[in-house]
């Protein structure tokens, strides 16, 4: 049975030091949930693993995991997933059992830069989304793919109309604006200067864009000035 294979596998890997390293920064695993799988390993017994398998299949959609490595691997297999509807469907199957940050912010499907724009209906629903890791993801999503050529002013207003007091919601907001000044300054810096953002967003994105190399030392006196 590929579970039990999977398992298996995952043991062989297994770290006992990370693990008590990961409990400690992702505490609400405990730690017989946590095995210590190091992301490279990880990711070579992914790239072992043939994602369109029927067995595969099967480990993608036996949720949810009880392993924390288990969420690691099936991140990473998602993103082995080279077709762009199944890659999808794969992380909306996925998104409601992401539970800690850690896994979300290494769901970062390759498929997705080559048709991001699809993504954008699915985003929008994600941003409408109660659970912490799916507006995470979806703030990611738009860093990851649409602060360059994709750019539009509208979507730093998606990120700013989010509101939530799940701390790893709001540090990915700063993170998000504090990339978006390095990026596209003209169209964030307005945020900043006339605080549409949450009072501690606004302050962690200041503090982020500071400690960018990315950020001009001239900006970075403009952005002290607005803590």
């Amino acid at each position: 049975m590929l579970q039990n294979m999977i398992r298996t596998e995952l043991e062989k890997i297994s770290d006992a030091k990370n693990a008590a390293f990961v409990v400690r920064l992702i505490p609400q695993y405990k730690p017989e949930q946590v095995l210590g799988c190091r992301t490279p390993a990880l990711r070579a017994l992914a790239k072992s693993l043939d994602p369109d398998s029927a067995e595969v299949q099967d480990f993608l959609h036996t949720l949810p995991h009880e392993l924390f490595d288990e969420n690691q691997l099936h991140a990473f297999l998602i993103s082995r997933i080279r077709n762009f509807d199944a890659c999808l469907d794969a992380v909306r199957t996925f998104l409601p059992c992401i539970d800690n940050w850690a896994t979300c912010d290494q769901l970062t499907p390759p498929v997705f830069r080559r048709k991001a724009e699809l993504l954008l209906p699915e985003i929008q629903e994600w941003l409408r989304s109660e659970r912490t890791y799916t507006l995470r993801f979806a703030v990611g999503m738009l860093m990851q793919h649409f602060l360059d050529a994709r750019f539009d002013p509208v979507y730093p207003e998606w990120v700013c109309a989010v509101q939530s007091e799940e701390y790893y919601v709001r540090m990915e907001q700063a993170w998000y604006f504090a990339t978006a000044l390095a990026k596209q300054p003209d169209a964030v810096m307005p945020y900043l200067t006339e605080h549409r953002l949450n009072g501690w967003v606004h302050r962690k994105t200041i503090q982020k864009a500071i400690e960018s190399r990315r950020i001009p030392d001239e900006r970075k006196a403009a952005l002290r000035a607005l803590r």
